[in-house]
């Protein structure tokens, strides 16, 4: 009789089945899942209804017209960069410090040309910005 010691089996894990488990899952998620598409937004812009509010403050008024241009109280902007609107918009305030301004504007002004106006409000210290709009039929 030859008494060698045995060697112990090597414990073998399978993992196929747990791998086959996996992707099932995998691909069961990936069907049942449902995606939104959410870059394609449908907005309805608000209308005003509401009452004309009467007020004793000072209003610089700008309006922006379709092609960029901005008037402040009625007098035309010569340039269109900041420093130049800021000027005029100081001057239209007269001695002031905090007048309302009241943004009018073209719906197919540029959305950079409103961005304007409001920097240069912010910039010279005017925080009271309204935006007017039309009351709807």
């Amino acid at each position: 009789m030859n008494f060698r010691p045995r060697k112990p089996e090597e414990l073998d894990v399978n993992v196929t089945p747990l791998i086959d488990v996996v992707f099932l899952l995998l691909i069961f998620f990936m069907v049942s899942t449902t995606f939104d598409r959410q870059s394609e937004l449908s907005i309805e812009l608000p209308e005003a209804s509401g009452e004309v509010a009467e007020s004793e403050q000072v209003e610089v008024e700008v309006t922006i017209s379709n092609t960029g241009k901005f008037t402040v109280n009625g007098n035309e902007v010569v340039n269109t960069n900041i420093t130049s609107l800021m000027r005029v918009m100081r001057a239209a305030a007269g001695s002031d410090k905090d007048p309302r301004v009241i943004i009018t504007a073209d719906k197919n002004s540029t959305h950079q040309a409103v961005m304007t106006v409001m920097d240069a409000a912010r910039q010279i210290g005017f925080i009271h910005i309204a935006f007017s709009a039309v009351k709807p039929e």
